[in-house]
């Protein structure tokens, strides 16, 4: 039991969305000591799964991969589990979710919906074999349709963009990735880190197209040529659209809630109205961690986030709520890994001969280490993780030892970026 020990006059907790913010609540909130009931409502069919996957092993295993259910025996923890229910509207006056089966009253109110993908607003965008990649249904489609020899576009040239390309060239297809920025994800690692991953895509086999948008999309009846700002046209036998995504906000409209860029919360995760909280995606909050108004799309950070979400709305152990932003993929065979933010000043570590070679990159913002990056260098960037937390001082750091295999990192600190090696 948290050492405050249990609110008072909290009987019923409800979540809106099955996600894995869900139910790491579900289970922190028994953790605490929490006796109420508890009611997860979700607009899919199914429990809470595990989504990383979907982009990953779900493509490319030989046989279809089960779900990883994140709540695989909910009647153990004694929730009730309404699955296929999408919840309509909110009333806090009379804290009551507004659901299409029915209201469901609440003490508090957790918000954990997730956010959905912007669809691709162009002519032919609605076209068969044109899809987004969120729920397990549409990772089924694009599973289907990779094959030796097929055409794919990969509209997004992010994280999971580049995932899904991966994926498809190892099950043989035909890549091309378009971006619309000048050098894709850039504002997530920095251009130096940046311009070594559109590298590593180009050595696989992955035509990236950048700085290029997509016009039209045509077939007759389903996707059979992509055109392009530029005037060209690549044939596609499927397209899969990753541009980012929007917070599932619409249902709070005229509850009092207030919504920007996600659920607007405090520091507790706690949103404008009293025993209404968020987590996850949706939740765009006062990272305690550097200070600033966050919104996480990471699976580690959902996690985190539960715990405080939990305990500052069941208990009376209240405390802030600080995130260190970490997040992985797997590109082509390789581990990328990100911890923290990026900054203007960096330091990478590693051989500037190949895309394919390990590196490690730490970032530097007002002498402070405050990110690093790391790719297939899993056990070096886990070293910085204090250092990242903390946002230690780049002169204490020179007195460390220097992480294993990042070599050069004890250069002076400057503005821009560098690259070390041999």
């Amino acid at each position: 039991m948290a050492a405050g020990g249990l609110a008072d006059g909290i009987d019923r907790l409800v979540i809106v969305g099955a996600s894995l913010g869900a139910a790491r609540v579900v289970e922190e909130a028994r953790r605490t000591g929490f006796t109420g009931s508890i009611v997860v409502v979700g607009r899919e069919k199914h429990a809470p799964y595990d989504r990383p996957p979907l982009t990953k092993d779900f493509l490319t295993a030989a046989a279809e991969p089960e779900l990883v259910e994140h709540l695989p025996a909910p009647e153990a923890l004694g929730v009730t589990l309404m699955t296929g229910t999408t919840a309509l509207s909110l009333d806090t006056r009379n804290r009551r979710v507004r659901t299409e089966r029915g209201d469901i009253g609440y003490d508090v109110l957790v918000i954990a919906t997730g956010a959905q993908p912007r669809a691709l607003d162009v002519p032919g965008g609605d076209l068969l074999g044109v899809t987004t990649l969120r729920s397990v249904e549409q990772a089924r489609l694009v599973r289907g349709a990779l094959e030796p020899g097929a055409r794919v576009v990969v509209v997004g040239a992010g994280f999971i963009g580049g995932e899904i390309a991966s994926s498809a060239r190892a099950r043989g297809a035909e890549v091309t990735l378009v971006e619309a920025s000048p050098l894709p994800l850039a504002g997530a690692v920095g251009p130096l880190v940046a311009e070594r991953l559109a590298y590593l895509h180009r050595q696989y086999g992955v035509r990236l197209l950048k700085s290029t948008k997509v016009r039209e999309i045509t077939g007759n009846g389903a996707v059979e040529k992509v055109r392009l700002d530029d005037g060209s046209v690549v044939p596609a036998d499927l397209v899969v659209v990753g541009i980012g995504v929007d917070p599932v906000t619409g249902w709070l409209r005229g509850s009092g809630v207030a919504v920007s860029d996600g659920v607007a919360c405090s520091t507790y995760l706690e949103s404008t109205v009293p025993g209404v909280y968020a987590v996850g995606d949706v939740a765009r909050w006062v990272n305690q961690w550097n200070g600033r108004l966050s919104r996480l799309e990471h699976w580690t950070s959902a996690g985190e986030q539960a715990v405080a979400v939990a305990r500052n709305a069941l208990t009376t152990d209240r405390s802030p709520c600080g995130v260190v932003p970490y997040f992985w993929s797997e590109w082509h065979g390789h581990k990328l890994q990100m911890l923290g933010e990026p900054a203007d000043e960096v330091e990478l570590a590693g051989d500037r001969s190949g895309a394919t070679d390990p590196f490690l990159a730490q970032y530097r913002y007002d002498g402070d280490v405050v990110g690093a990056f790391a790719l297939d260098r899993t056990g070096p960037l886990m070293k910085l993780r204090t250092a990242v937390r903390n946002r230690t001082s780049w002169e204490a750091m020179l007195g460390a030892p220097t992480p294993a295999g990042a070599a050069g990192t004890t250069a002076p600190p400057h503005r821009g970026a560098r690259l070390i090696g041999p």
